[in-house]
C-alpha cells in the first residue's frame, strides 16, 4: 500500500484524550493531529520521539492531520523501529497481502469479502476467504504494535473483552466445519515473534491457547516501511513465529 503522498516528519509533544496529539513541526510550529489508534499505544507515544503523519487536505476536517507512524521508545531514532499505530491501516493491509500472495497460508482463493456478519455472538469478520474448493477461511485480523521485550511483540496492549468473543467465533466457525484465523498484523520491523499479552489480558491468553487446540489457526505477519527517507508506503511481506502457550 502506497500512501497517497509522503508522509510528514514531527516531533511528538504529547497524546491525549485517545484521539488528540499535539505535535511541533519542523518549522518549530505546533498544531493538534488526529490519531485512529484508541489503544493504549504502550511504547509507541513517547514524548518528543518523532512520529510521521499524513495530510488529510480535507478543508472539513476539525484536525486536518493524522498520526501514521511512531518510533520505538528512542527520540533519536527517525528512520529506525517504525511502528505503524494507524489501526485503520491493518485490514487493508492484509487483504492486499492476501491478493498478492504474501501470505502462504491463504490461497487457493476464488474471492473475498469484508466486514460480513457471521457467529453466535453478532460479530463481522474482517476479511472472509471463499477458495475455490468452496471451504471458507474466517480472517480475524488484529493490529500489533505493543512490545515488551527485544523482537517480541505482544497483543492486547489493554483489556480486550471484544477480542476474547472473536476467538470464541472462530473457533464455532472451525467446529462447523470452517477454517477459522486469528492474523496479528504487526506493523512494525523490528520484531520476529509474537506473543499474547498474558500479563495484560490473562483470559484472552488463555482463550487463543484454547482456540488454537481447538484448530484455530494463529497467523502473525510483519510489515516493511517503503522510503528510505520519508515513509512512502506499507506492505505486509514478513511471516513472524507465534509463541501460543
Amino acid at each position: 500500500m502506497n500512501y497517497s503522498e509522503p508522509l510528514i516528519k514531527a516531533r511528538l509533544i504529547k497524546r491525549y484524550k485517545r484521539f488528540l496529539a499535539d505535535v511541533e513541526l519542523q518549522d518549530g510550529s505546533q498544531i493538534t493531529i488526529h490519531t485512529a489508534n484508541t489503544g493504549s499505544m504502550k511504547g509507541c507515544a513517547v514524548p518528543h520521539s518523532t512520529i510521521w503523519i499524513s495530510n488529510s487536505h480535507n478543508a472539513k476536517r476539525k484536525y486536518l492531520y493524522s498520526w501514521e507512524i511512531s518510533t520505538a521508545n528512542d527520540a533519536s531514532s527517525d528512520n529506525r523501529n517504525r511502528i505503524g499505530i494507524n489501526t485503520m491501516l491493518a485490514n487493508k493491509l492484509v487483504k492486499e497481502a492476501i491478493e498478492n500472495g504474501h501470505i502462504s497460508e491463504i490461497n487457493d482463493i476464488k474471492y473475498i469479502e469484508t466486514e460480513v456478519a457471521y457467529g453466535q455472538e453478532h460479530s463481522r469478520i474482517d476479511i472472509l476467504v471463499t477458495q475455490s474448493n468452496g471451504l471458507k477461511c474466517y480472517i480475524e485480523v488484529k493490529n500489533v504494535t505493543a512490545s515488551f521485550e527485544t523482537g517480541i511483540a505482544a497483543f492486547p496492549d489493554a483489556v480486550t473483552t471484544r477480542g476474547t468473543k472473536h476467538l470464541r467465533e472462530l473457533e464455532l466457525m472451525v467446529a462447523q466445519g470452517h477454517r477459522g484465523v486469528i492474523l496479528f498484523c504487526v506493523q512494525r520491523e523490528d520484531i520476529h515473534s509474537v506473543r499474547a499479552a498474558r500479563e495484560i489480558d490473562t483470559v484472552y491468553a488463555d482463550t487463543l491457547n484454547n482456540v488454537a487446540e481447538n484448530g484455530v489457526e494463529v497467523l502473525a505477519y510483519g510489515v516493511k516501511f517503503l522510503g528510505s527517507e520519508a515513509p512512502t508506503g506499507i506492505e505486509l511481506l514478513r511471516k513472524l513465529s507465534v509463541m501460543v502457550n
